[in-house]
């Protein structure tokens, strides 16, 4: 494998025979389009079609193959590979998008694009790699469903450059990153929101302050919260995607009243990403993005239900990288020795669950109450057992759409309903209801409620289980 800069200029060098057949006036016109690039994109094929992404993007190239497995990962996750020392994943782009591709053979080498989303590497693999063009950004034109076989969500755009089209991918897109663009708009519609909230606040002031009565003034403090609440609801939305519903806004009142006292009346917007990020602070679950105390988990197994099922299922929502789910089957384990666990933990963020079967432990975890469920790898790290590996399938997966899992035992979905819009909520729920057990539970957050007709709410201690 060589650099990105020594291999792409090899693959850039084939641009200037291409234009051999052109006209004096074609050549002249693509030689005034070179003088002003600003935009390079390396080109690649998928199925007989011209793909492209930004330079910016790839690290390197390289054929490579033998690639290690890794079970119970995503279909279009090839296994992982050591590139000089670094264990990447590997995606295979094509399975990704649904396109059919022929019977791979062993251990034969695939073309790959090694790029950079965010601070992790990918091994990127797709049919074969162009070479690198240059072109003016100012051509590149919006996306367009009909320009490929694969959701335009993924398409930054479509651009014609030496008589090819080529589509144009968002790379972040795929892997579920905001881009800068984006949260810069996301951050303007809050503080334009912001202005709009203080000018109702400030004209519900000034409507009552010379006919001010103890009567008016109570109902001017709770006209202003009202206005408020709505403020920190939109900007809640606009800066994390959390929706104020019934789910939540019991928390959300509460929290807002410790945010005034703490902040003071006059400056209780949420200005920005921070301060949004602040005010949901105290709202995640206990353990959330980490490894579980053995006396949370003594909680959530005590919430459980007995269960004498030789197979128990459960439906993760919302895994992010692994951290519940892994936790979830050694637990399960625990409490049910003699049942077949299978945990099955979904998300829409491509990064999280492409590397959560790649998971070690900490040493702290690993010494804690994992450590009937751990092993230590050549290397000296530690990582899971067979047995719970295999318990575990990480799948990339949107709850709100339809899926074809089994009848469930134990819905875990801690969190997740209040990052979804209202009627992605309801769709969620009877999903819930629809899928689950007779017996079955259901745990949500620890400041969420739901409301689903024929289950009831039952305090276990720390935890809060539904069930029929």
């Amino acid at each position: 494998m060589g650099t990105i800069q020594d291999k792409l200029s090899v693959l850039a060098s084939t641009t200037e025979s291409a234009e051999s057949g052109l006209t004096n006036d074609q050549l002249d016109e693509e030689k005034k389009k070179v003088s002003v690039v600003d935009y390079k994109m390396v080109t690649f094929s998928l199925c007989g079609k011209d793909y492209a992404i930004d330079i910016m993007k790839v690290k390197e190239i390289a054929k490579a193959g033998r690639f290690t497995y890794v079970p119970n990962t995503l279909p279009f996750v090839l296994g992982v590979y050591n590139l000089r020392g670094d264990i990447i994943p590997i995606i295979d782009l094509r399975l990704f998008f649904n396109i059919e591709i022929p019977e791979r053979e062993d251990n034969s080498l695939e073309n790959m694009l090694i790029v950079t989303v965010g601070e992790q590497t990918f091994g990127v693999v797709v049919d074969a790699i162009d070479k690198v063009v240059g072109i003016q950004k100012s051509t590149i034109q919006p996306p367009h469903p009909l320009f490929g076989d694969i959701n335009i969500k993924y398409i930054y755009g479509v651009v014609e450059a030496e008589r090819h089209l080529y589509i144009l991918l968002d790379i972040d897109k795929i892997f579920g990153l905001r881009s800068p663009s984006e949260e810069r708009e996301m951050a303007e519609t809050a503080k334009a929101q912001m202005k709009k909230r203080q000018a109702a606040a400030i004209a519900i002031e000034k409507s009552h302050e010379e006919t001010q009565t103890p009567a008016k003034a109570a109902e001017t403090a709770v006209q202003k919260k009202e206005v408020d609440l709505n403020f920190i609801a939109d900007s809640l939305k606009n800066f994390k995607k959390f929706f104020l519903t019934d789910v939540n806004k019991e928390w959300v009142k509460e929290r807002y009243s410790e945010w005034e006292k703490t902040r003071g009346a006059d400056k209780t917007q949420l200005q920005s990403d921070a301060d949004a990020e602040l005010f949901l602070a105290p709202f995640y679950s206990k353990c959330t993005g980490n490894w579980w105390t053995e006396e949370y988990a003594e909680s959530v197994a005590k919430a459980l239900p007995d269960n004498s099922a030789k197979n128990i299922v459960v439906w993760n929502p919302g895994c992010g990288k692994g951290y519940e789910s892994y936790s979830l089957a050694c637990l399960l384990k625990k409490r049910y020795p003699e049942a077949k666990i299978k945990v099955y933990g979904h998300d829409v963020d491509l990064l999280s669950v492409s590397n959560a079967p790649l998971m070690n432990l900490t040493d702290q975890a690993s010494s804690d109450w994992y450590q009937p469920y751990t092993v230590q790898s050549v290397g000296g790290d530690y990582t899971f057992s067979k047995e719970i590996k295999d318990s575990v399938m990480f799948e990339y997966h949107d709850c709100v759409h339809t899926n074809n899992l089994p009848p469930i035992d134990i819905i875990f979905a801690r969190d997740i309903l209040s990052f979804l819009p209202e009627d992605s909520q309801k769709t969620v729920l009877t999903d819930f209801n629809e899928k689950m057990k007779g017996n079955g539970v259901i745990i949500v957050g620890d400041n969420e409620n739901i409301a689903i007709p024929g289950w009831n709410k039952k305090q276990a201690g720390n935890v809060a289980v539904y069930s029929k």
